[in-house]
């Protein structure tokens, strides 16, 4: 493998200062990719409208076509993050109008592209903010196909549709998770709770691994509820988090939780080191994984 930057007529960006990652990367078969860190790119999808496609300028790699806003990760930048900063520099998709779902990463060894797969929250025009590309559409997920795409996107377009439909949530146990450790929360239940809240709200930004959701892909945002019952319903919001205050027994609002998010098309994992939980979760739909799973994630 060897680091280039652009030759004379060869893609690049146009403006601004240069950063280290705005290189190629050629492997040994002479193949070019462009991001000596990697690339990633951002599929917004909208409930409404489909999802975000950038129509590329022709002097960019593979001009001409359709592919999603994205580019060349900096240094030390997670696949994630440079979704986001890319797609707000290219298309001014803001941050905070879209929830990560799915990071999906191709990895060549001597290059990865990360596409983060995102909902929209609140709805938002697009606004070609750079001279990369011709126009920005919301397309509708049927009719992708029926575009020119960037050849890479065009690759890997099949599995990502077949993603869209997966939405994930975890339904947390917190007492059982929480009196799993002999570390004195009986004397501060709402505080215990407040402490796995935080943990969980961590993991809930960096993801979940798919192989402990039984789901395909690489790496997932699921909806995080957690149930709260007795004291420890005191505990404060926290962002990221569903937290479900328990009326009475906390088993029963796990279990109407279940019930709810997978008649709403969810596929829910409860996290519970309780059988008898588990079997009523299991017949509302749910999977279950032991509260050892989730402490080894925090």
């Amino acid at each position: 493998m060897t680091i280039q930057p652009p030759a004379p007529g060869e893609p690049r960006r146009p403006l601004g200062p240069r950063n280290p990652g705005d290189a190629w990367v050629v492997a040994d078969d002479g193949a070019r990719y462009w991001g000596r860190f990697g690339a990633s790119g951002l599929l917004a999808v909208d409930a409404v409208r489909g999802v975000l496609l950038q129509h590329r300028v022709s002097w960019s790699h593979h001009g001409d076509t359709w592919a999603l806003p994205g580019g060349a990760r900096h240094e030390g930048e997670s696949a994630s993050d440079g979704a986001l900063r890319e797609s707000a520099e290219e298309a001014g998709v803001p941050a905070s109008a879209v929830r990560p779902r799915l990071l999906s990463v191709l990895d060549l060894d001597v290059w990865s592209y990360a596409t983060l797969v995102a909902d929209v929250t609140t709805p938002f025009e697009p606004v070609i903010s750079d001279p990369e590309s011709h126009e920005l559409a919301w397309v509708p997920v049927e009719a992708v196909d029926d575009y020119p795409l960037h050849p890479g996107f065009a690759d890997s377009w099949p599995l990502l549709r077949s993603l869209l439909p997966l939405r994930p949530a975890v339904v947390v146990d917190a007492a059982n998770v929480v009196g799993s450790v002999p570390d004195g929360w009986w004397r501060d239940r709402a505080g215990a709770a407040a402490r796995l809240l935080g943990d969980v709200a961590a993991l809930a930004a960096r993801g979940v691994d798919a192989a402990g959701l039984g789901l395909p892909a690489d790496t997932w945002f699921p909806e995080f509820h957690v149930v709260l019952e007795g004291a420890a319903r005191a505990a404060a919001d926290v962002a990221g988090i569903e937290l479900v205050r328990a009326p009475g027994h906390g088993d029963d609002a796990i279990v109407d939780a279940v019930r709810a998010l997978a008649s709403a098309g969810h596929a829910v994992t409860v996290v519970t080191s309780d059988c008898a939980l588990g079997e009523r979760a299991v017949a509302q739909g749910g999977a279950v994984q032991p509260v050892s799973w989730l402490r080894d994630r925090l």
